[in-house]
C-alpha cells in the first residue's frame, strides 16, 4: 500500500504539474532534428514521424512511478478482501457465532473515522513514501500475527480495528501523493480514476479468489496470502517511488503534537465552506447508494429470486461504476468531465426509485447498474477537490475524506438494515434514492454557491483569520 521519504528540509519541490505532464524528452527524441516547416531530407532508417504523446488512461500508464503505485494498490487490495472473507469464516469456525462473523465485516468499517482523524497528520508531517512503506509493514505485522493459532478470538478483531484504522492514512497519503507523481490536472484525475476501478474490480474478483482459495487452503492459509501481498506492496513502493519531503513545512509541523496537527487539519478542512461542501458530496450520495446492497439479500428473498441472484445483485452496482468511469475517462475531456459533475451528482440516485414497484430481477439489475454508473461524476469532483484544498493540507483532507466516506458507507449500510426493520425492504430503497437525492440537490446549491468567484474570500472560510494566524 504505501510511498516517500525525506529529502533536505531546505529541497525545493519541482512544480509536479509540470514534471508529470510536460516529461523531459528521452535522449532518443532530443537527438532527432526539428523538423521545421519545409521538407527535411532524410535517410532510408529514419523514423518517417516522431511518436505520439500518450493520451488518456495510457498516459497515465506511461508515468514510471504510477505504475509501481498501481501495481501495489493491486496487490494489497486483493489481499485485504481475501482476509476479509478469510477471516469472517475463521471467526465463524472458531465461534459458530452468526453475529461475530457478521462483526468481522463491520471492523474494517468502523475503525476509519478514528484513524483518520486521529491519525491524518502523520499524512503530511513526514514523507509520503516512508508512510505508505511503514502502513504497509504494520499491516503485514497485525495480519501476520493473525496467523498465530494462540490468537483468540478478541485478539483477532482487535487486529482487524487496528488494520482499518492505518488503512485511511495509508489512503489519504497514497492519494495526497499522487499529485506530486502526476500532477494536479488531468493525470491526477485520471490516476485516481484507475484506482477506483481497481477497487470496485477487486470486490468482484478477490470474492472469487477468496472462495477457490478456501476450498483447498484453511481459512488462515488464505490469510497467509495477504501477508505476502502487504510485503510485495511495500517493496513496490520503496523501490519504484521517488523520495520527497514531508508536505507540511518545519514551521508548519514542527512544535506541536501528532494528535493535535490531526484535529487541526480537520478543523480546517472542515471549517473552509468549499471544501466542506465538495467533501459532503462524496460522502452523501455514497450514504444512500449503498441500501441496495446492505438489503440485497432480504430482496432477493423477497422477490423469490435464486440463490444466484444475491450475487448478481452485489455485482450490478460496481459493473455500472466501472464501465461509467472508464467511459467518461477515457471519452470526456477534462472540461466535459466538470460540466457533468453536478448534473449526474443531482440525479446519480433516481434509478433507485424504481425499487418503488417492487420490481423482478431484470428491471432491479439494471436500475443498480444506472445507479452505479451515475458515481462517475466523482471524476470531475476529484480535480475541484484538489484545486480547493491548500498543499500543506493535503494529505490530512484526503485522509478525512477517505475515513468519512467509508465511515458514512458504515452508517448508510446500518440505517438501511434497521429501517427494513420496519418497513418492506423495497421502500426501504426506494426511500433512500428520495431522501439522497434530496441532499444531493442541497449539495449542489452550496456547491455552485461556493464556486470560485460566487463568494468573497470571507466568506469562503468560516475561519480564515485563525487559519492564517495558526500559520
Amino acid at each position: 500500500m504505501p510511498t516517500n521519504s525525506p529529502a533536505p528540509a531546505d529541497t525545493p519541490r519541482t512544480p509536479p504539474a509540470a514534471a508529470a505532464q510536460s516529461p523531459a524528452p528521452s535522449p532518443e527524441r532530443a537527438a532527432l532534428p526539428d523538423p521545421g516547416s519545409g521538407p527535411t531530407l532524410r535517410g532510408p532508417d529514419a523514423p518517417k514521424s516522431e511518436p505520439a504523446t500518450p493520451r488518456g488512461y495510457r498516459a497515465v500508464f506511461a508515468v514510471a512511478e504510477f505504475r509501481a503505485v498501481f501495481a501495489a494498490h493491486l496487490l494489497s487490495l486483493l489481499g485485504v478482501v481475501v482476509s476479509e472473507l478469510a477471516l469472517t469464516v475463521l471467526v465463524y469456525d472458531l465461534t459458530g457465532s452468526p453475529l461475530l462473523s457478521a462483526l468481522t465485516f463491520a471492523l474494517g468499517l468502523l475503525p476509519y473515522i478514528v484513524g483518520g482523524t486521529l491519525f491524518a497528520g502523520v499524512a503530511d508531517r513526514y514523507p509520503a513514501r516512508r508512510v505508505l512503506v511503514v502502513c504497509d509493514l504494520l499491516c503485514a505485522a497485525c495480519v501476520a500475527v493473525m496467523l498465530v493459532p494462540a490468537t483468540p478470538v478478541a485478539g483477532l478483531l482487535a487486529l482487524r480495528c487496528l488494520v482499518a484504522a492505518i488503512a485511511p492514512v495509508f489512503t489519504g497519503t497514497r492519494m495526497a501523493a499522487l499529485t506530486d507523481i502526476l500532477g494536479e490536472g488531468d493525470l491526477y484525475v485520471l490516476g485516481r480514476s484507475l484506482l477506483r476501478i481497481v477497487s470496485q474490480s477487486a470486490m468482484l474478483i478477490g470474492f472469487g479468489t477468496g472462495g477457490v482459495l478456501l476450498t483447498v487452503l484453511s481459512p488462515r492459509g488464505a490469510i497467509t496470502v495477504t501477508v505476502v501481498t502487504f510485503l510485495c506492496s511495500a517493496v513496490l513502493l520503496r523501490f519504484g517511488t521517488q523520495d520527497r519531503p514531508a508536505r507540511a513545512t518545519t514551521r508548519e509541523g514542527a512544535g506541536g503534537t501528532l494528535l493535535r496537527e490531526s484535529l487541526s487539519g480537520a478543523r480546517l478542512v472542515l471549517g473552509d465552506r468549499r471544501i466542506r461542501a465538495l467533501m459532503l458530496l462524496f460522502w452523501l450520495p455514497a450514504m444512500f447508494v449503498v441500501a441496495p446492497e446492505a438489503l440485497a439479500a432480504p430482496y432477493a428473498d423477497a422477490i423469490g429470486a435464486p440463490p444466484a441472484a444475491l450475487g448478481l445483485l452485489l455485482c450490478a452496482m460496481a459493473v455500472g461504476h466501472i464501465g461509467a468511469e472508464l467511459f467518461v475517462g477515457s471519452a470526456l475531456s477534462p472540461r466535459n468531465r466538470s460540466r457533468i459533475v453536478l448534473p449526474v451528482a443531482a440525479v446519480g440516485l433516481l434509478p433507485l426509485l424504481v425499487y418503488a414497484a417492487r420490481p423482478g430481477l431484470p428491471l432491479a439489475l439494471a436500475a443498480l447498474a444506472l445507479a452505479g454508473a451515475g458515481a462517475a461524476y466523482v471524476i470531475g469532483l476529484d480535480q475541484w477537490f484538489v484545486d480547493a484544498v491548500p498543499q500543506e493540507l493535503r494529505g490530512r483532507a484526503m485522509t478525512l475524506l477517505t475515513a468519512g466516506l467509508m465511515t458514512v458507507q458504515g452508517l448508510g449500510m446500518a440505517l438501511a438494515g434497521l429501517a427494513a426493520e420496519f418497513f418492506p425492504v423495497h421502500q426501504v430503497v426506494a426511500g433512500s434514492g428520495i431522501l439522497g437525492t434530496v441532499c444531493a440537490l442541497l449539495l449542489v446549491a452550496e456547491v455552485r454557491r461556493t464556486a470560485p468567484g460566487q463568494m468573497s474570500d470571507t466568506e469562503g472560510r468560516d475561519g480564515a483569520d485563525r487559519h492564517v494566524t495558526s500559520r
